[in-house]
């Protein structure tokens, strides 16, 4: 997992090299992140990473403090990890700060990743070990690659790690599914897919944990579909149907301001994304309302938590025939 002496020195060269250059920034790689690690953080690339982690008390308590994040991300990182780990990888879920809080792993391959620090309670902030998969994801807030030698710090460039994030219920970032890998055999295509299907745990993470938060209200997509390029498109509606909640995505996705949650009804909202992808939507979920109760006006309305008359003003502007 460790390079040689002098291949370390030679990284570590390079990425002053990169730092100290006028043009750094606008190199292709990490460049902005490796400023970021040596002018912001003060991190040393020749220095060993940080291998200290928190007690199991304090580990405990930013356990506790993550509780759903964790209860929700488990079965998902369990099948992630059916096919991960069965490659050589480890499978990580970090908090919004870059602790990792968990992890998936087989009892083989445990010893040589804990070696590199990757284990429950190690912090991989960008603060704490420059440019990885955990830390600059949560920096830059988009997934991320990094391959072997895109890695800060020397002693992590035995690493290729996919992290992608997870998004809470009110858009903020709640944490990082990372996947990484200690082989030298690892190819640019098996990491890509690796990285989609993280992306992909991802997201289901984030669209469970808008479900939980917004519980008896009505889940609507808000796009092309929740899965989308641009993310999880959900949003959430009250009785009145105001938007009460909105995804990360749904937010860009329709303009919508942190002012606006709450005060703006959704029929408000109806035609402004490309597409019109809001009122394709409502029109489907209120005819799968209809098909799943034989066609009863008043069951359907039951179902989406509105009342008989609002199902049919909604039914007759969206040329829903009942």
């Amino acid at each position: 997992m460790s390079l040689p002496l002098s291949s370390k020195r030679h990284h570590a060269d390079l990425v002053r090299e990169v730092v100290s250059s006028p043009k750094a920034a606008g190199q292709a790689g990490f460049a902005a992140s490796w400023r970021r690690s040596m002018i912001h953080h003060k991190i040393d690339p020749a220095a060993m990473p940080h291998d200290e982690r928190l007690t199991e008390a304090e580990i405990r308590a930013r356990r506790e403090a993550s509780g759903l994040l964790l209860q929700i991300a488990a079965p998902v990182l369990d099948r992630l990890a059916r096919a991960a780990c069965d490659a050589g990888c480890t499978v990580l879920l970090s908090d919004a700060g870059g602790l990792i809080l968990d992890e998936r792993v087989r009892a083989g391959d445990a010893g040589d990743f804990h070696a590199s620090n990757l284990a429950p309670g190690s912090d991989w902030s960008e603060g704490a070990q420059g440019t990885n998969g955990i830390g600059t994801c949560l920096a830059e807030g988009r997934p991320v690659t990094v391959w072997r030698g895109q890695h800060f710090r020397s002693g992590n460039t035995g690493l290729t790690c996919m992290g992608a994030p997870v998004f809470g219920a009110q858009g903020d970032l709640a944490g990082v599914i990372d996947v990484s890998s200690a082989r030298d055999d690892m190819t640019e295509g098996y990491a890509s897919l690796v990285a989609l299907t993280a992306q992909d745990a991802a997201q289901r993470i984030e669209g469970d944990l808008f479900r939980t938060a917004f519980q008896g209200a009505r889940i609507l997509s808000a796009g092309p579909g929740e899965n989308a390029p641009q993310g999880v498109m959900l949003l959430a509606l009250d009785r009145d149907d105001l938007v009460i909640g909105a995804t990360r995505a749904a937010r860009k996705y329709l303009g919508l301001s942190p002012e606006q949650i709450g005060q703006i009804p959704a029929n408000d909202l109806i035609g402004q994304g490309p597409r019109g992808g809001l009122a394709e939507a409502q029109r489907a979920a209120m005819a799968r309302a209809l098909a799943r109760n034989g066609g009863n006006v008043s069951a359907a309305a039951r179902d989406l938590g509105i009342g008989r008359a609002t199902f049919y003003r909604k039914a007759k502007s969206l040329n829903l025939g009942v």
